[in-house]
């Protein structure tokens, strides 16, 4: 067992040159991936700490209009899904993410001059449209250049760059309004939109010059001819089709993969409620009886996101090294989310245990970084294009849903208790359970059909030698 753990963490590149190769990939891809998600988080996370950060009172925030803004923000994120990722396919990725990246630094300062919550509702969606493959589009490019073994450990890194983002927003949030608010004039929230545009402005750039594109499109200088082939070589040959033809939206729709898939990640997404719609803040904003400083309404909340990176970080490994079982983190999901809810709607429960359970549901946030690697590994074998819509429709059935599930289970006027979406936690994690177990089913059929398939063509290739 040690002897197979220690070969797992040195890497499973057999073939000469194949080591160096996957370590320019993590060097030139994760890194400007990571980056890139850790900012975007970091954006999205913000307008909740703006928002108890005196955001609501300059603003006259009233009922669930932050909300709202929340939803405006996931309609313009679901629009930009499914164009997005097929945009990769006509525009190199070394130029789309990183041009996307400029638009959404600049509309994420315009939101230090906003002057009603209306003012930020129009912006987020279009800064919505621009972040819309940030997630799906990564997901897309790890599965065109890493392997079944290698995928589950570089998406788990991917996905908890993304909750260091939401981890740390709170932490840059307490510094910028004790050493900029009221700087030439401008409240210390505003200035959080202010500094995350400029830092985000240098990693597009670095884009730019440095990402790799797809292992058949690359031109990168770092990869010589031998690594490129190399590259193209280590994932399964396929057939290459145009996104854009009624013949592929009518193979999309008529394999199981796309329904499949998409509903996975619309239950395993509404199972991350907890976390996705910062609830602790919101309960802890809304404590009947303790009230919280400015510092700590930021702090504590960074607790889910840190428990979300161990857990997206070991389901990741632990999934790889038992040879790709993501269907295993699903049923984790249910029960965390069973026992968690239940936790909270107890009667007579206490602070301190739903401050327990808010930081156990960060957990959750592990489904992101296998379920994605699940589709890419059942997808390797079919064409690129329909792995593509697949990823894209995933989260984008995932965010219609939010869309409104956020507001009418987790509207902030619902807090600090959230029972009508404690429930509804319930139900979705009972039914993910469900789900998994149908899903790991098709999934055993169709390796089977397919190791079947290759011994019947391996059989018909075999040369009959000619009688003497």
């Amino acid at each position: 067992m040690t002897s197979k753990i220690m070969e797992y963490f040195r890497g499973t590149q057999n073939k000469p040159g194949e080591r160096a190769l996957v370590q320019k990939l993590d060097f030139f891809i994760l890194t400007f991936c990571c980056l890139m998600y850790f900012l975007n988080y970091l954006d999205r996370s913000n307008l909740a700490n703006a928002y108890v950060s005196g955001m609501k009172e300059d603003l006259h925030f009233k009922g669930n209009q932050l909300n709202q803004i929340n939803t405006v923000f996931t309609v313009g994120y679901t629009i930009g899904q499914v164009p997005c990722n097929i945009a990769l396919y006509y525009i190199k990725p070394r130029i789309f993410f990183p041009t996307t990246m400029v638009i959404w630094a600049g509309l994420t300062m315009a939101t230090a001059g906003v002057h009603n919550p209306q003012g930020i509702m129009a912006i987020r969606f279009f800064q919505a449209i621009a972040e819309a493959s940030t997630f799906v589009g990564t997901h897309y490019i790890l599965g065109s250049w890493y392997t079944e073994k290698e995928l589950g450990k570089r998406s788990g890194i991917f996905t908890a760059s993304g909750l260091a983002g939401t981890m740390i927003g709170g932490f840059i949030q307490t510094g910028i309004h004790s050493s900029l608010n009221g700087a030439r004039g401008l409240a210390g929230w505003r200035w959080l939109f202010i500094v995350d545009g400029i830092i985000t402005l240098p990693v597009a750039i670095y884009g730019f010059f440095f990402f790799p594109n797809t292992p058949s499109t690359t031109t990168a200088p770092y990869l010589s001819a031998e690594e490129r082939a190399l590259a193209v070589s280590r994932v399964p040959e396929v057939d290459e089709r145009t996104p854009i033809s009624w013949s592929f939206i009518k193979r999309c729709f008529a394999s199981w993969y796309w329904y499949g898939f998409v509903m996975l990640w619309i239950i395993a997404g509404e199972t991350e409620s907890f976390s996705s719609n910062s609830l602790l803040a919101l309960y802890m904003k809304a404590h009947p009886t303790h009230k919280y400083t400015v510092s700590q309404l930021n702090n504590y909340p960074t607790g889910v996101p840190a428990v979300g990176i161990v857990s997206t970080l070991s389901w990741a490994t632990l999934t790889d090294f038992m040879g790709g079982k993501r269907y295993l983190v699903g049923y984790w999901i249910g029960i965390t989310g069973i026992i968690t809810s239940a936790m909270i709607l107890a009667p007579g429960s206490t602070t301190a245990v739903h401050f327990a359970a808010y930081y156990w549901a960060g957990s959750v946030y592990a489904c992101q970084a296998t379920f994605f690697a699940w589709a890419n590994d059942v997808l390797r074998h079919e064409e690129d294009s329909l792995r593509a819509v697949v990823i894209a429709s995933m989260n984008m059935g995932s965010n219609a849903v939010n869309a409104w599930w956020s507001i009418i289970f987790y509207s902030a006027n619902l807090a600090p208790k959230f029972t009508r979406g404690m429930w509804a936690m319930i139900a979705c994690s009972i039914a993910l359970a469900v789900w998994t177990t149908g899903m790991l089913y098709m999934t055993r059929r169709d390796e089977k059909g397919r190791k079947v398939g290759n011994e019947e063509t391996d059989k018909n290739s075999e040369v009959i030698p000619e009688k003497v």
